[in-house]
């Protein structure tokens, strides 16, 4: 059985789409998963399961949502081991000057054409960075990610895929959450 994680977009988010954790944790289990365990209110799970595609994990998850909250969410999936593979390539964290309660990952649902990339790789927006690295952004924020042009709706909108993103806290924090599930 593999370890996964769920991210959610957009849930408990200035009071909209809201879905309390244990409801979360319920419609995961109804679903099958095992060892269902969640981060924070944002949407972060870890769970096991015999399946081994994450597009159909992904949309069995958003049409039981759906089904149970009548409303939709998009739910990204990712292996243990691609997390794991994440938190490795993160270019920011070779720079020792650089503060990593700034570094974020936006997680991209597939990987983006290289026209739709080329056309924002050159972007400079009040001192943040990002790289792409296969289907994550990595992002340097020394401003703060609420004040960044470079969030979900621009990588969206830009790449034409859904995207959500996690600071490096979290990230790492399912890391050692999953971790701990073998």
């Amino acid at each position: 059985m593999k370890i996964y994680l769920s991210i959610l977009r957009g849930i408990n988010v200035s009071g909209h789409k809201m879905i309390k954790m244990d409801a979360l944790k319920q419609i995961y289990s109804d679903l099958g998963f095992l060892n269902v365990q969640t981060y924070i209110q944002s949407g972060n799970v870890v769970f096991q399961s015999k399946s081994q595609n994450t597009n159909e994990i992904a949309t069995q998850i958003e049409e039981k949502i759906t089904a149970v909250f009548n409303f939709e969410v998009p739910v990204l999936v990712i292996e243990f081991e691609e997390l794991k593979s994440i938190i490795t390539q993160n270019p920011f964290t070779k720079d020792q000057s650089k503060d990593t309660s700034f570094f974020h990952v936006t997680f991209l649902k597939e990987k983006s054409s290289i026209e739709n990339f080329n056309k924002i790789k050159d972007l400079h927006s009040n001192n943040d960075e990002f790289q792409l690295i296969d289907k994550s952004i990595f992002l340097y924020c020394p401003n703060g990610y609420r004040n960044t042009k470079l969030n979900n709706n621009f990588f969206e909108n830009k790449l034409k895929t859904t995207a959500t993103t996690r600071n490096w806290k979290t990230v790492n924090e399912l890391a050692k959450i999953a971790e701990k599930t073998i």
